[in-house]
């Protein structure tokens, strides 16, 4: 039977943070991560919530790992801003540049956000949300380690690659989609290896490529990208776009710098973000958003249907009264290793 610790936000958000600190981590980077794990915990996506604070204590490991790194941003009159983390942790790096893209996003239509040298073990959709919280459609792009095999091979070269997107609603949350371009987070074969379950067909293969339900055998192994062809294009592309396109690593040189095998990917995030009122001939985005919402409307016409992100907002509601429940273990793991020196 596993054992549980019920914690409210504010509690999940200071243990977070205090853990952090006293491993040396600023209290701006802290608090920064600290902000991504609750967010995640909130919304129910246990994967990467405090479940995620072993690898950013395990990051330091890294040669180059500064938790102190105060992010540099960088602005021009280029529609693209850049920071630099600076061999820092990503929730930070991320929250330096927003307030320029969006300011850039409403000046320019369009704009990017270009992070660079960053640890990035968080998950998108915040960031997402953010920008569609200011009024803006965005999405953003980031690689990992090399986990997961190209279409027709066996040995990782792609990262999970996860994108984001997000669409702002009058009068309620935005929508907003996160997903990895493999059939599984790396987060949830790693859940299912400590809680002893197996993972689903068509996740992963083992090491000699035949396919594995064992998680042990699939993290050894590489993992499968979503619809064959069709999820390694999109990880193909997302390599391009936060690899190549602003000088960052592929996935394959991620792993090559995790010198310690934490699983920490090392490289860059890309944002776009787009103001909406640029896209339409008088500026008047009423009739546009009306245009979304009667198109979610048809969707939810039809039973068993729902909108991305759904189930996260129900879960928000439910956290934000009862708070959450995480392995004892768990707990009693970011306590130690909040301790160690």
């Amino acid at each position: 039977m596993t054992h549980t610790i019920s914690l409210t936000l504010e509690e999940t958000f200071a243990l977070a943070q205090s853990s952090l600190e006293e491993r040396g981590f600023s209290t701006s980077q802290a608090e920064a991560i600290a902000e991504s794990v609750t967010i995640a915990e909130r919304d129910g996506c246990s994967s990467h919530g405090l479940f995620r604070i072993p690898f950013y204590l395990n990051a330091l490991k890294n040669p180059g790992c500064d938790p102190k790194a105060e992010p540099e941003l960088t602005v021009s009159d280029s529609s693209v801003v850049h920071v630099d983390a600076r061999g820092g942790f990503c929730p930070l790096a991320v929250k330096k540049g927003v307030p320029e893209l969006v300011q850039k996003a409403n000046s320019q239509g369009i704009a990017a956000l270009a992070v660079h040298n960053c640890y990035n073990i968080a998950a998108l959709w915040p960031d997402v949300e953010a920008l569609a919280e200011n009024g803006l459609v965005a999405f953003a792009f980031t690689a990992a380690n090399a986990f997961v095999a190209p279409a027709g091979g066996i040995k990782p070269i792609y990262g999970t690659n996860p994108m984001a997107f997000a669409w702002p609603r009058p009068g309620q949350p935005p929508l907003v989609f996160d997903q990895a371009s493999s059939a599984s987070a790396r987060g949830e074969i790693q859940l299912h290896l400590r809680d002893g379950k197996n993972i689903p067909e068509g996740w992963a293969i083992d090491s000699e490529g035949t396919p594995t339900t064992d998680p042990e055998a699939a993290l050894a192994g590489a993992q499968l990208t979503f619809g064959g062809y069709k999820g390694a294009a999109i990880a193909l592309m997302i390599e391009l776009l936060a690899g190549a396109l602003i000088g960052d690593l592929f996935s394959y040189e991620s792993s090559e710098r995790d010198a310690h095998r934490v699983g920490a990917p090392f490289g860059g995030e890309f944002l776009l973000a787009i103001d909406p009122s640029h896209c339409v001939p008088d500026g008047n985005i009423k009739a546009q958003q009306a245009r979304a919402e009667l198109l979610f409307e048809k969707i939810l016409e039809q039973e068993g249907t729902r909108l991305p992100g759904a189930r996260r907002q129900a879960a928000r509601m439910e956290t934000k009264v009862n708070g959450i429940s995480i392995p004892e273990t768990l707990h009693s793991a970011i306590l130690q290793a909040g301790r160690t020196t």
